[in-house]
């Protein structure tokens, strides 16, 4: 796994993003760590006020390497198969990049009164520290 995925365990959208993920990528790319995860943040010099800017994605082989909110999305998206080609075009469109950096902005801002509030932190298969699978 290349990339570290920083995630709210807490919030119902970014459980099922990062559900869903899993489904792709199987731990191939990607492993996961929770907001609430202070002791594995720390290893990343990830603070909670980092967290309170959205998702993070961490390159494992440079960890200066990050992206954070809807960079974050557009990154792990171009990591997918055929993601690069879809992030090239939506990056392209200055307007459409635009409107979903905003967007970004006001889902995070109110994602628990959007989309609720977990009573309990998601875990995922495929935590930060796993055995690497490939």
């Amino acid at each position: 796994m290349s990339y570290v995925v920083i995630y709210d365990g807490n919030c119902n959208l970014c459980v099922n993003f990062v559900r869903l993920l899993e489904k792709f990528d199987r731990g191939s790319l990607f492993c996961y760590i929770p907001m609430q995860d202070q002791e594995n943040l720390m290893q990343f010099n990830v603070t909670p006020n980092d967290c309170e800017m959205g998702m993070i994605l961490i390159d494992r082989k440079n960890d200066k390497q990050r992206w954070q909110g809807s960079e974050a999305a557009e990154e792990i998206a171009r990591l997918l198969p055929m993601g690069n080609l879809l992030i090239s075009s939506y990056r392209a469109i200055s307007p459409l990049k635009s409107l979903g950096d905003s967007t970004y902005i006001q889902i995070r801002d109110n994602r628990y009164k959007l989309f609720g509030k977990r009573d309990r932190i998601y875990h995922t298969a495929y935590p930060f520290g796993c055995v690497d699978r490939k």
